[in-house]
């Protein structure tokens, strides 16, 4: 759920995230992905970008102690975190380019070296569209984690997540003379786009739609600008830069994201997809 090594900035902030995006792993959202996933007990699952671990515990749980569950994330913040919120085995990685076999200690021992690491299952909410620099990259770790005939379940930003927001964040970033289009962290697919990466890397693709879903935000645009761009896309910035950014960015979303009680919204675009590896 948070930027790739390769994405420079302060590591993420699980209380930001906790604060204005906890609707990333809530019930209400995640349900469909989920359901799509349909882990079972015994399984050995991997969580490509677990975060800070809510939906990865919920997956220990089900496979239980016949099964196994992995979780890798790029930010050693919301690892720790993950720790803390009970998920056994979890490190630090790009999913991009992830090493495997995994070794001896990579997860604090609790995986002995003779692991078979072939995977009946990998996973990802809200983790994928941060795979800017190497969307094949992701794919290409999937296959190597999963056994044959494994599947690949997720949900990621789609084509035109965000709209509207992702429009006044290039203008503003764009006036004040950056390139937006080199600034930012995001991969928003289409569909078409994103069944031939999968099918090139060997998957076959059972399902895979764009599925608008308005989505009330904790607290507003700024809020969201602070979680998801003050560290990475706005990660050059000072700090008087930055605030004035997310300020002039929040004004220009107002007549669009704001109700007349005051509550902010954004019209999110998730891609859903399950493909098996061949």
């Amino acid at each position: 759920m948070s930027p790739t090594d390769n994405n420079k900035g302060e590591d993420w902030s699980p209380e930001k995230y906790n604060k204005h995006a906890s609707f990333v792993y809530s019930k209400e959202f995640t349900t469909p992905v989920l359901s799509m996933l349909n882990p079972q007990p015994g399984e050995k699952i991997i969580d490509f970008g677990c975060g800070s671990g809510e939906l990865t515990v919920q997956l220990q749980s089900i496979v239980g102690e016949s099964g196994l569950v992995i979780g890798v994330d790029s930010s050693q913040n919301m690892v720790e975190k993950a720790r803390q919120n009970g998920v056994v085995n979890c490190s630090v990685a790009d999913i991009q380019s992830l090493s495997l076999p995994f070794t001896e200690g990579t997860f604090g021992n609790n995986i002995q070296s003779s692991f078979d690491y072939k995977f009946d299952a990998v996973f990802s909410n809200a983790a994928l569209h941060w795979c800017k620099q190497s969307p094949r990259g992701a794919i290409e770790s999937a296959a190597k984690a999963l056994k044959k005939g494994g599947r690949f379940v997720a949900e990621m930003g789609g084509f035109t997540n965000c709209i509207g927001l992702i429009m006044a964040i290039h203008a503003v970033v764009r006036k004040r003379g950056y390139d937006p289009i080199a600034l930012s962290p995001w991969y928003f697919p289409s569909v078409q786009e994103y069944r031939k990466l999968l099918e090139s890397s060997g998957f076959e693709v059972k399902e895979i739609t764009l599925n608008p879903r308005f989505t009330p935000l904790t607290t507003d645009i700024i809020g969201w600008q602070q979680t998801f761009c003050r560290n990475v896309f706005y990660a050059n910035m000072s700090d008087e830069e930055a605030e004035s950014i997310m300020k002039e960015v929040q004004d220009m979303c107002e007549v669009d994201m704001k109700d007349s009680e005051g509550n902010w919204a954004l019209m999110y675009t998730r891609l859903r997809f399950v493909a098996f590896l061949k």
